[in-house]
């Protein structure tokens, strides 16, 4: 047996073209490269030798710099994880409403009183609100970090309407479980919910063998370290992060079964709802 049979290093790629082109680069370089498609989560990724890996990931890096151009995607250095850098328009948007509310913004606060008096939109427009400058900015620093990498797995559509309707739910989840009225706002709901998303991009290599079992349980465990170092300070709303993390999770698990071949026009679909649900809330909230 060869060492790539005993002992395969995985590169992950994001669609069968990459993977492809890919092994062509790395064929080209004399490594040998075998591209393979996880049969249970439809992914695709390249196995080499662990002695060739540091060769291989340096061969991939110098042939997408020679021929990016101008691209949104960006591996993240030493990690085979890749960004996605239009999360900065998501944080560009938040701000803005930030600009323009200056702070907590009555008719779209979450207000448990207000939703059970039929006013359920106030579960969205929460999303996007935020008490401070603080606040602000500890949510867009983590939020776009998780949804960078999100975006860069599921696309922009998807990793956007499955974080937006993760937080919303774990902002109805409060309603349902608080024991008293409570108002609230801000985006760490749907942070959290990204996470959930990324977390659950490695579950169904579960029982794919030790290298799936290593990946899926590794998710779990970098899921719920950051949770805990991120989700639960005593002065945030520690309900909302652990529902959006949930509902993310859960929506994470319907998006890791979309084909590749299909996540293009899935995202076109996604896009469309995340700016229609956007609009239409706010145009409720702002019309009373």
């Amino acid at each position: 047996m060869t060492a790539l049979e005993l002992e395969p290093a995985l590169i992950p790629a994001r669609t069968e073209r990459q993977a492809v082109d890919w092994s062509l680069v790395l064929a080209s370089e004399g490594i040998e490269v075998t591209p393979q498609r996880d049969a249970v989560s439809g992914h695709w990724s390249l196995l080499v030798a662990p002695e060739d890996e540091d060769r291989a990931r340096g061969a991939i890096r110098q042939y997408c710099r020679e021929n990016r151009g101008f691209g949104w995607h960006r591996e993240v250095p030493g990690t085979g994880f890749w960004f996605d850098g239009r999360v900065f328009l998501w944080a560009l948007a938040v701000g803005l409403v930030f600009a323009v509310t200056q702070g907590p913004f009555e008719p779209g606060l979450f207000d448990t009183q207000r939703v059970r008096a039929g006013e359920w939109w106030r579960a969205f427009t929460a999303v996007w609100l935020h008490r401070d400058v603080a606040h602000l900015f500890s949510n867009l620093g983590v939020g776009v970090l998780f949804l960078g990498l999100a975006t860069a797995r599921f696309g922009v559509g998807v990793a956007l309407l499955g974080s937006f309707l993760a937080g919303a739910l774990a902002n109805v989840a409060g309603l349902l479980l608080r024991g008293e009225d409570y108002r609230g706002l801000g985006a760490s709901g749907m942070v959290m919910a990204a996470l959930g998303l990324l977390v659950a991009q490695g579950l169904p290599r579960w029982r794919a063998g030790r290298l799936g079992n290593r990946v899926a349980l590794t998710s779990l465990g970098a899921g719920a370290f950051l949770f805990i170092l991120l989700g639960v300070d005593q002065s945030s709303d520690i309900l909302a992060h652990a529902g959006g993390m949930v509902f993310g999770f859960l929506i994470g698990l319907l998006a890791v079964r979309i084909p590749d071949s299909r996540l293009p026009g899935a995202n076109v679909l996604a896009m469309a709802a995340f700016t229609a649900c956007a609009t239409l809330t706010w145009f409720l909230a702002l019309r009373r």
